[in-house]
């Protein structure tokens, strides 16, 4: 049985929403927030899983009605035991999500799964997204498998993998140089088409499609499972706080639930310190941060949402910055330990790892994951750049044994 409730409720004012009005966030103190899908965790049979395919399987937790769901097979992403990095850090319980394994490589498709099947069930025929990638790639490949139109807005600056996958996918795909023209030309299409947004178009921003928020919370039932409890920390890549948000919401429910004591303290990683300085100063809807260019760009925003910053506050968490020096090490240090070749901005949760442990936030004995929430394979340009040549030798033993040795010696 379902334990949604077939509306919504407001975060701050507790206002209830109908689903028809969850599209347009509220404003709240010169910002925006989103109403959260509620339901009734007495109605649930604990962690009751169905026969549905991919995160479905958690349906009577999520807010989809009765009928068909689009699905690629999403969800249930292996967690990695990084005991090669967990060891030279001293870390006994170190653990990469490893969320490249969805789809479309990414864990934007738990949100574009759960997003895409409610336009469906709303009978909408198009659904619009401003990405600068991954949100955009998943939300192609939801909405191609849907049969539903698709428009995705992004910008010029994006790598050609990131634009080649939204197209291959069959989107309508357009660029812009400025970041915030795609939320004036995307709350046009919102509000005079009717098109269904998979992200947030408004200013300051407010994060993404609220039901398809939900499909984060899947990664903590999952977490839960693997481990056999929740674990103490949970570090995130984070923009718009999205995951964030929907990972709180997740291991809430299995508080509510009797499955677990305990809620992980949920920390953020960034290269530019938005959440930092909400956390230092508290949340103010205006604030921003000086930016310039990232290899992090998927989460290289200014500013903080209520919904990234209301998440580290209740679960009593923390922010990371961290530079493109320190995240690119940090990737290849990944890669070279324990065998993960993540995307940079993931990167940025291996990086934050020796001033988590400085700061005490996480304990040697603390039990860790690491959100991998994309693969490295979509901007190989950035990362190769960052590599020697390969060298080109004579094929014979002594040249092979010199150039090994001269990469040893690096």
């Amino acid at each position: 049985m379902s334990a949604y409730l077939g509306h919504l409720v407001h975060p701050v004012t507790g206002e209830t929403i109908s689903e028809e009005a969850a599209y347009l966030p509220a404003e709240i103190d010169g910002g925006h927030v989103y109403a959260v899908p509620a339901y009734d965790l007495g109605k649930a049979r604990g962690l009751e899983t169905t026969d549905d395919p991919g995160l479905f399987r958690y349906r009577p937790l999520l807010p989809v009605g009765d009928g068909p769901v689009v699905s690629l097979g999403e969800g249930d992403t292996p967690l990695v035991a990084c005991q090669n990095l967990g060891s030279d850090l001293g870390l006994g319980h170190l653990y990469v999500k490893d969320e490249s394994r969805n789809p479309t490589w990414s864990y934007k498709d738990r949100l574009a799964a759960v997003a895409v099947t409610k336009a469906v069930q709303q009978g909408r025929d198009t659904v619009v997204v401003s990405s600068t990638g991954n949100h955009g790639a998943a939300v192609a490949a939801y909405a191609a498998r849907a049969g539903l139109r698709c428009v995705v807005l992004t910008l010029a600056s994006v790598p050609l993998a990131m634009k080649t996958m939204m197209q291959a996918y069959g989107a309508q795909t357009v660029a812009v140089e400025k970041p915030t023209d795609r939320w004036v030309i995307m709350r046009q299409a919102v509000e005079e088409r009717g098109w269904v947004p998979m992200s947030g178009f408004v200013g300051p921003p407010s994060g993404s499609n609220p039901f398809g928020c939900e499909g984060y919370k899947t990664i903590a039932y999952e977490l839960h499972a693997q481990l056999g409890d929740v674990p103490d920390v949970v570090v995130t890549p984070v923009a718009y706080g999205d995951a964030l948000a929907g990972l709180a919401r997740g291991f809430a429910d299995l508080m509510t639930l009797g499955l677990s004591s305990t809620m992980p303290r949920l920390v953020a990683t960034e290269p530019f310190g938005p959440y930092g300085r909400a956390l230092r100063e508290g949340y103010r809807a205006e604030a921003t941060v000086p930016t310039s260019s990232s290899v992090s760009f998927s989460i290289a925003t200014p500013m903080a949402t209520w919904q990234g910053w209301d998440a580290l506050v209740r679960t009593g968490g923390a922010a990371v910055t961290l530079d493109d020096a320190q995240t690119l090490a940090a990737q290849r240090r990944l890669a070279a330990c324990d065998g993960l070749f993540v995307e940079a901005s993931s990167a940025t949760t291996v990086a934050a790892l020796p001033e988590l442990l400085e700061r005490g936030v996480v304990a040697a004995s603390d039990r860790v994951v690491l959100l991998a929430t994309s693969t490295g394979l979509k901007d190989i340009p950035t990362a190769a750049a960052a590599l020697p040549e390969v060298p080109v030798i004579e094929p014979t033993l002594a040249a092979l044994d010199a150039a090994i040795a001269e990469q040893e010696g690096r």
